[in-house]
């Protein structure tokens, strides 16, 4: 069987009907940027079943916007944290409280480029839920995050400062682990980190998930570079469907102030000690002290000055003679880097798809390649795992994932890539639209 029958089959397979799971087990329920990647690559071979994947993850919108990080269509014992630990949330189908990175009109751009009036479906849906993002979690002047797991991320380094500055909730409800019953708990978050989402969770659930205060008042809160260039990245697109579908003006003002700030706002999440784009925890002022890879995610942005956006890319050089495939999701030659401990280390199909179309559509062709064919090679060498060991390639995780096939499809349809893996690195692998 071919790698792209092999994925067709992974979709196929975590098929629900009209909404695709991340993979059996682990993660049975619907997730917000896993659906819209998935959608991606559905579309290579199945455009209605593709956009009925968003339209499923639009059936979850709250009345505030919100678009949330897991939709609960049923209740499975065999996971946690489920519906009953989130509690009474606020949308029409049982979900989590909190949202995730928002690639969804970046997606959509893309799959109705053709198809104005599919565009035009699901345009206000989209409006809303940005909308949300600027109203509900902007802090002096840039869009923050209330929990780790928003920023879809849960266990990098980059969240220690933040972490480190909680206290686990006195009456913390007990609660039993299933993550670790699927995976190799070595993979997975530390029971302190848990402890501590949970905390935000109960902290949430406290104040009725309204948003305003789980933000103003929550015991976590900070800047993260991956939501700001999704957001801003995607901020953009809705600006381009807002055009080509006529909308008022005053909805093209209101999403180009959306951009302004956005752009202004790049500047507070750059590192000059690290000369890296970072988190930032929003109470204290105080940067992480490390390099993940969302810093690459400028050029999917398109934001950044040229000082900031050469630093990174000699970042990212220096990075790529110290692993066997890009990008790992923490620098490795920092004291936190574990190669296959979840975000301490892996590289990420949907990071390095995102990094790499930044990279190319920015000019930086080799760097790009670089990031495709290392993720191709990985998928070769392991098959369709949720994340991949940078040093060796191995899988990590969780098997036949979708977001992964669904990256591997989406690429195979648009872009070829000419040649071998030649040598340690692969360079000879050339990106070409």
């Amino acid at each position: 069987m071919t790698l792209m029958q092999k994925a067709i089959d992974i979709l196929s397979q975590n098929d629900r009907g009209g909404y695709t799971i991340p993979t059996r087990g682990l993660y049975p329920y619907q997730w917000n940027w896993d659906s819209a990647f998935v959608a991606l690559g559905i579309a290579t071979y199945d455009m209605d079943r593709a956009w009925s994947e968003i339209t499923t993850l639009i059936e979850g919108q709250w009345p505030d916007g919100m678009i949330p990080s897991i939709i609960f269509r049923s209740d499975d014992p065999d996971y946690f944290p489920g519906p009953s630990r989130w509690g009474k949330t606020l949308g029409d189908i049982p979900s989590t409280g909190i949202s995730q990175p928002p690639v969804l009109a970046t997606v959509v751009r893309k799959l109705t480029a053709d198809n104005p009036a599919r565009r035009a479906e699901v345009f206000d849906a989209l409006y809303a839920w940005h909308k949300w993002w600027h109203d509900a979690r902007t802090v002096d002047g840039i869009v923050a995050t209330v929990h780790p797991w928003e920023t879809g991320r849960d266990n990098c380094p980059e969240w220690n400062i933040g972490l480190e500055a909680m206290e686990i909730a006195p009456d913390l409800a007990p609660y039993t682990r299933m993550d670790n019953k699927h995976s190799n708990p070595k993979f997975r978050p530390s029971q302190e980190q848990y402890d501590k989402f949970l905390t935000i969770v109960q902290f949430g659930e406290h104040v009725g998930w309204d948003q305003r205060r789980l933000t103003d008042e929550g015991p976590f809160l900070m800047a993260d570079p991956n939501i700001h260039f999704v957001l801003l990245r995607a901020d953009k697109d809705l600006l381009a469907m807002a055009k080509s579908l006529g909308k008022s003006q005053d909805s093209l003002d209101q999403i180009a102030a959306w951009i302004a700030k956005g752009e202004a706002a790049t500047d507070t999440i750059w590192n000059p000690d690290l000369g890296a784009f970072t988190a930032r925890d929003m109470r204290s002022g105080a940067f992480s002290d490390g390099l993940s890879n969302c810093s690459a995610l400028c050029f999917y942005a398109d934001t950044g000055t040229a000082e900031q956006r050469a630093k990174t890319l000699d970042n990212m050089t220096r990075i790529a003679v110290c692993v066997d495939y890009m990008l790992p999701s923490w620098d490795p030659e920092a004291p936190e880097f574990e190669p296959q401990r979840y975000w301490c280390g892996p590289l990420w199909p949907q990071m390095n798809y995102m990094t790499a179309l930044g990279l190319s559509e920015q000019g930086e062709a080799d760097m790009a390649a670089r990031v495709q064919g290392d993720l191709c090679r990985a998928i070769e060498k392991s098959g369709f795992w949720e994340c991949f060991n940078p040093i060796t390639g191995e899988g990590c995780v969780s098997n036949q994932f979708s977001w992964t096939a669904a990256v591997w499809l989406s690429w195979q349809h648009e872009t070829k890539l000419e040649g071998a893996a030649g040598g340690r690195h692969g360079r000879t692998r050339k990106w070409v639209p």
